[in-house]
């Protein structure tokens, strides 16, 4: 090898971009490639998001179904089993929203149900955004406080 036979590797070079309407010599002239009449020829032109070339296009082939709510509310739901481990482990008697987000047991801008799975051993007060039967019966059960914010 030397430098009269030096070449760059396989694929690294790219050939230059093809210089469309530079006259007819060029073979890229006159249409510039993009034939005759038409939208595509013209400038401006983009193609509709899901054209389908003229056939009926996917999303107006499928049927319509659903229903949001915009009145509907997200509600985290926590078992009073959960409350009452965290309880125990951190040794507290009134739980609320604060301390869950402390704990992991929540994100930042979630509502709390307290549902009533699990059992509860100790009086605690609860303090959340909504509250089942069934939990509510099981902290009052135990002497505690449900409040709702």
């Amino acid at each position: 090898m030397d430098l009269s036979n030096l070449k760059p590797a396989q694929g690294s070079v790219k050939k230059e971009k093809k210089r469309l309407g530079r006259g007819q010599g060029s073979g890229k002239g006159g249409t510039s490639t993009k034939g005759h009449k038409g939208a595509q020829s013209r400038s401006g032109y983009s193609q509709k998001v899901g054209f389908e070339g003229g056939q009926m296009p996917l999303h107006r082939r499928l049927p319509k179904f659903g229903f949001n709510n915009i009145s509907r509310v997200e509600y985290k739901a926590i078992n009073i089993g959960n409350i009452q481990v965290l309880a125990d482990k951190i040794n507290a008697t009134i739980i609320d929203v604060e301390t869950l987000r402390e704990h992991g047991l929540i994100s930042r801008n979630d509502k709390v149900k307290i549902l009533g799975n699990g059992t509860l051993t100790s009086k605690l007060e609860v303090k959340a955004h909504a509250f089942s039967k069934s939990a509510i019966k099981a902290i009052e059960d135990k002497q505690g406080t449900v409040v709702k914010l």
